[in-house]
Order: structure tokens, then sequence, then C-alpha cells
């Protein structure tokens, strides 16, 4: 039977730094969803990337005496580093300097600009060159100087004026607003929602600029070459010129995995991809994503992240001192759906020794460790079960459910939960259970043996389940429990040959 595919993509990660933990958190939920995918069957493409022009980028090679392109050659290399020792598994790392990807998107400003969806004009307004992004007066805010400052970053907005092409925003608006009615999962959280329909749509869509003239890293316009197309429109477009999609052009891998099934971003920019990202596939006549995720940040317990802070932590570190699962795990388990997390290293640390090293460390370990002493590794089923073996294999059995609910919903901390109540139960089963207590008796030996085979069954469901999430520690729980089988539920029938346990996470002594 043929899988049927599933499509997601992160945000491309800007080139101006090196990604900090907030910026990691988006490649580690997006491939904890992939990974999920794949595990159901899916025929998962997943697709990350750099943001690699813009004035902000001009700039910042020019402070460190080098070309713009040297610049974002050796920051998109970082990124991508950060984002493989995090263990991601995506399918394509893209860049907007790529060859293919310039040549596109030259083909969709002329398509739009012969269409008549985009015109020359003058822009005059308050721009934000860390953000990239022109603002209106009324949306800006003042400091405590008087000075205006940009509402997303703070920063202090200067006023620009320039010839600039811009594309008919307002074309679009009925037709997205009742596409957004329409499809009332197409962007989530429904707080993100009411926020785009009320502050922006409703209130009136402006016609946006897509060129600039006053700098030149940028893709140019290839009939006014003294334009470069505005680095949203060149960002954006990532999403298709990357999987085949050219102007006029039927290509087989695009008509396969276009739509997107999820485009995963951070609430910061969710306004790019649900208003100026649908309107212009609108001018296209192309398919809009089914789906995006403003997801939340993780943020400091002093805020949110900054060099000028001195806040800013970097994964790469963090993976170092504690592994790149307990990382992965802090994340995931800690954001939740629609509201930030915060990082602390005490709760990283309480996470670790709580979760990781007692709850599923322990559990692993002391089953692994029964089973050998008291059949030498060597367990199979034999059937010996009473009335609290029901529930607990019934709670094994619902593990499947519970968790696809979740992450349908994209409720990726819930789902981690739903994991470690299975591996709590585990640990409560051992409490009643006693198997240490049923090994003094030899006529119970059976009995004894039948317990821990449930213990081994739940432990290798909870795995195959953790993968997704803690893929290397998932990896080494198969290798000591020494078996192949990945299916969703209890199995009776399985013949176990246990390794030798290990700790899979240490202990962590806090004031140390």
């Amino acid at each position: 039977m043929k899988k049927e595919k599933y499509y997601i993509s992160t945000a491309i990660a800007y080139t101006s730094g090196k990604p900090h933990i907030g910026n990691t958190y988006e490649i580690v939920l997006a491939d904890a969803i992939a990974r999920f995918k794949r595990l159901q069957g899916y025929d998962v493409y997943f697709q990350t990337g750099t943001d690699e022009h813009g004035e902000k980028i001009e700039l910042k090679a020019k402070e460190a005496g080098i070309s713009p392109k040297q610049f974002v050659d050796e920051k998109s290399e970082v990124i991508k580093q950060i984002w493989d020792i995090m263990n991601t598994s995506y399918d394509n790392f893209v860049r907007t300097t790529d060859p293919n990807h310039e040549k596109v998107v030259q083909h969709i400003f002329k398509y739009m600009y012969d269409k008549g969806d985009i015109y020359l004009g003058k822009y005059e307004g308050w721009y934000c060159t860390p953000d990239e992004a022109f603002w209106t007066e009324s949306q800006l805010d003042k400091n405590e100087n008087g000075e205006y400052v940009c509402p997303d970053c703070g920063r202090v907005v200067e006023k620009k004026s320039e010839e600039a092409y811009f594309f008919k925003l307002s074309k679009y608006q009925k037709q997205l607003e009742k596409y957004i009615e329409e499809h009332p999962d197409f962007i989530q959280p429904v707080s993100r929602k009411n926020e785009m329909v009320n502050n922006f749509i409703k209130p009136g869509l402006q016609d946006l600029c897509v060129s600039r003239t006053s700098f030149k890293w940028g893709i140019p316009v290839d009939f006014d070459p003294k334009h470069v197309v505005y680095v949203w429109l060149d960002a954006l477009t990532n999403y298709i010129t990357n999987i085949g999609y050219d102007v006029g052009v039927d290509n087989a891998e695009f008509n396969y995995k276009w739509p997107a099934d999820l485009h995963l971003i951070g609430k910061d920019i969710i306004r790019f991809h649900t208003i100026y990202w649908p309107c212009f596939l609108m001018s296209l006549d192309i398919p809009l994503p089914k789906q995006v995720f403003g997801h939340p940040w993780l943020i400091m317990s002093d805020g949110k992240m900054s060099k000028s802070r001195g806040n800013v932590i970097y994964a790469d570190d963090l993976v170092e001192e504690f592994g790149v699962d307990a990382v992965r795990y802090y994340f995931l388990h800690e954001i939740p759906f629609a509201s930030d997390g915060i990082f602390t290293r005490d709760l990283l640390i309480e996470r670790i020794n709580g979760d990781l090293a007692n709850i599923l460390g322990n559990l692993v370990q002391r089953t692994i460790s029964m089973g050998n002493k008291y059949f030498d590794g060597k367990i199979i089923n034999k059937g010996i079960n009473e009335k609290i073996d029901e529930a607990f294999i019934s709670e094994i059995n619902g593990l499947e459910k519970s968790i696809s609910d979740k992450m349908d919903k994209l409720q990726i901390s819930d789902a981690l939960t739903e994991i470690f109540n299975v591996l709590r139960a585990s640990n409560k089963y051992i409490d009643e259970t006693t198997p240490w207590i049923l090994a003094k008796d030899e006529s119970l030996s059976d009995r004894l043996e039948t317990v821990l085979y449930n213990l081994l069954e739940s432990i290798r469901v909870c795995s195959v389940f953790l993968n997704p999430f803690l893929t290397l520690t998932s990896d080494e729980i198969f290798k000591q429990l020494n078996i192949n089988d990945k299916s969703f539920s209890y199995n009776p029938d399985n013949k176990y040959e246990l390794s030798t346990p290990k700790a899979l996470f240490m202990r962590i002594d806090s004031k140390k």
C-alpha cells in the first residue's frame, strides 16, 4: 500500500548569528513531529534551512570585513551543525542563496508583475533593520526617550523613503478572510488566529513592499536590476522552490509534496506566514498549506533571550554538559501548546534526575537486572495473570491512541506525558507485584516470569513511542532488551534474551 505523504517545514533560520536555544527549540519540535509521522507510516518530507539575504546581512558582513556570501556560508554551516548536534532528521537543508531558488524567485516576481499583482511605487515609512520589517506610525511603540521602536523587537526604527515595488495584498483580503473562516484549523493555536484576524486582516490589509534599492545583498529583480527582492517574498517562497516549483512548469515532485501539511514557525513571524504567504500563493494560483502553527517561545526566567541582556544560552553547550536527549526532553516537555516555556538550569537538572534517571532509567535498569538475576535474561510470557495485570496491559495498549490524539493536536508536551504516565504505572506495578518476594518462592516462578514479561513489554512499547522524542535513548533501550519488535501494543508472544543493563541517565548533584 502506498504511504500517505506528510510535508513539514520549519521557518528558515536567519544567518545573522548563531542560534540560541529559543531558536533551536523549533527544529527539535519539528523533528519530533516528523519522526512520529514516520513511525505512523507516513512518507515524510521534512525541510529546514537558512534565510540568507537582506540589509542586516550586508551590514554584518561589512563589519566582519568579508563578503556577504562568505558571511552567510559560515553562519549557515554553524546553524546546520547545531541542527545536526540536536539529532534532527531533516530531509533537506535549503539555502536562499541556492542558484535554483534565486532563479525561481525571479520568475515568481516577474509573473506577479505581469499579472498586475506587483506594481512600482514609492515607500515612505519606518523600518526596523534587525527584523527587516516596515511599519506604519500607528503600529509603532515608543521607548523611554520618546523614540519610535519596533513593536516586535523593541529596537529603534528609522524613517526611510525609496522607490519600491509593491504587492497588492489588499486585492486578496476577502479571499483570505473567506479561507480562514472555512478552514478553522489553518492557523493554530486559536489565539494566534484571532490575533491575525482582529489586529491585521479586519482593519484592512495594506499593499506590501516587496523590493528594496538601498542595499544590494538580495536577489535582483531581473527586469529592473537596481531593485532586489524584499526578504519576505524571497524567504517564504523557499517552501515551494525547493520541491520543484517553477512558474509554468508541471513538476511531479511538487505536485506530490504540495501543499505542505504543516508550517511550524515562531509566533513572532506568524503574520508573514498567515497573511503574506497565503496571498502570494493565491496570486500564483497554488493551494495554501494545510496548517500553520505559531509555536510559543522558550524564554529565560528574566525574559526573552538577547545578547544585550547577557542571558543567551546555546544548545551545543547544553548538549556537551547534559547530553542531547536530556536537552531534547526539556525542550519538548517544558513548553506547553500555546504558552511560553521558561528555561532554568535547575529545572533541567530536576527533569534529568526525576523523569529521565529515576522514572525511566531506574525502571529499565532494575527490570533488566531482575530478568538477568532470576532467569538468566531469558524470559517468555508464562501467562499467569492476575487482575492487576489486566489493568496494566490495558494502559500499555491505550498508549497508541492517547499519543496519536495529542500529536494530531500538536500537543507534544502532553504526548510525552502520556508515555511517562505508563512508565510511572510500570514502577507502581513493580511495587504492587513485589518481584523480589515472588522470587523467594520457587512455586511462584511462573508468576514472577509473567510479571517481568509484562514489565519488559511496557518498556518496549514505551521505547517505541519515545523514539521520536529521545531517539538515542530509545535505541539504547532496544539494545538492552535485545529485541527487534517495534509494534505499538502488548505482544504476548515475544521471547526476551536480555543484554547487560547500563544506566541511561546519571543523576546530577545540583549543588556541584
